[in-house]
């Protein structure tokens, strides 16, 4: 493929997961409140809460310093990369030389390291538990990401997203145990790493005031949420690229990219359709509980490297 073409692809898909993004976390919204028996809010309540954001005061803590205010801005920069790179309306990573696993999952964590660091900067305690918190669930799901990239690098013979997205896309990918076992690690730490129910750990709003986001408000708070609305769209176009590309282009064509436009859509509203359904059937969990249900997924990730070396 052009790779000029490619890189247009990329900015054009980047910019498309960012302005529905709000639409799809607030799809989850009225879906929670609607299995709670609610009216909730509106369908497009987020973008309202966004634009009214933008015109507030912003205050900031006479203790917080660079890393608190640059803290939103490098957010939004990093999911807005991930939303070029990961392949989303074609199967080849649109930037072909950045489209590697290591990058992506590097790509996610240096948000949630300054975030951490945002909130014991901020001097405020609920910010500072809620950091912890945050470097907890780091801990718990980047060793399943990694598992799981690992495993389908050996079976693909690249770390290239691209190049795993198309051989699936194609059906020239080794389709075994080790790769379902290997998508259901990944489905669930992608889960647990959008922050949904019992996994909201460090932003628990009942306990802890959304934690780091306690202190933001004004434009920070409003592109810092963005930024997590950005971030569980392309956790779910980082899934399908990885394990369901059906519907993608894999040349370039007018027709595949409209489909494409169509088919990626409604494959994110499944997923959160399921993880909606998934978060509203159960309770936050205790905040030292949390461990002991994430090493299911750890566990089935080891199984899928296991499954892999006996060639099963």
């Amino acid at each position: 493929m052009n790779p000029f073409w490619l890189i247009g692809i990329g900015v054009i898909q980047a910019l498309l997961l960012l302005l529905v993004a709000p639409l799809y976390s607030g799809f989850a919204r009225v879906m929670r409140a609607k299995m709670h028996s609610r009216q909730g809010p509106p369908l497009m309540q987020n973008y309202r809460d966004i634009t009214k954001l933008m015109t507030r005061q912003e205050v900031v803590s006479d203790q917080a310093g660079w890393i608190f205010r640059v803290m939103p801005y490098l957010s939004i920069a990093c999911m807005f990369l991930a939303a070029i790179i990961i392949p989303v309306l074609v199967t080849a990573s649109p930037l072909e030389a950045a489209g590697d696993l290591i990058l992506i999952i590097y790509l996610f964590a240096l948000p949630r390291f300054f975030f951490a660091l945002a909130g014991l900067e901020s001097g405020s305690t609920f910010g500072g538990i809620g950091s912890r918190r945050e470097m907890l669930v780091s801990a718990l799901v980047e060793p399943i990401l990694l598992m799981v990239i690992f495993v389908m690098a050996l079976l693909a013979g690249t770390t290239n997203l691209g190049r795993i997205s198309t051989e699936v896309a194609t059906g020239a990918f080794p389709y075994s145990l080790a790769y379902l076992l290997g998508m259901v690690a990944f489905a669930f730490a992608a889960y647990v790493e959008m922050g949904k129910l019992p996994f909201d750990l460090g932003e628990a709003e009942q306990e802890l005031q959304e934690g780091p986001l306690a202190e933001y408000s004004g434009r920070s708070l409003a592109i810092l949420k963005w930024s997590i609305y950005l971030k569980q769209l392309v956790l779910v176009a980082l899934f399908v690229a990885l394990f369901i590309p059906f519907g993608a282009m894999t040349s370039l064509s007018l027709v595949g990219f409209v489909l494409a436009l169509v088919i990626f859509p409604l494959k994110a509203l499944l997923w959160y359709f399921v993880a909606g359904v998934l978060e509203n059937a159960m309770a936050r969990t205790r905040f030292m509980n949390a461990p002991a249900v994430v090493w299911v997924a750890l566990g089935a990730a080891f199984l899928s490297f296991v499954f892999y070396l006996a060639n099963v």
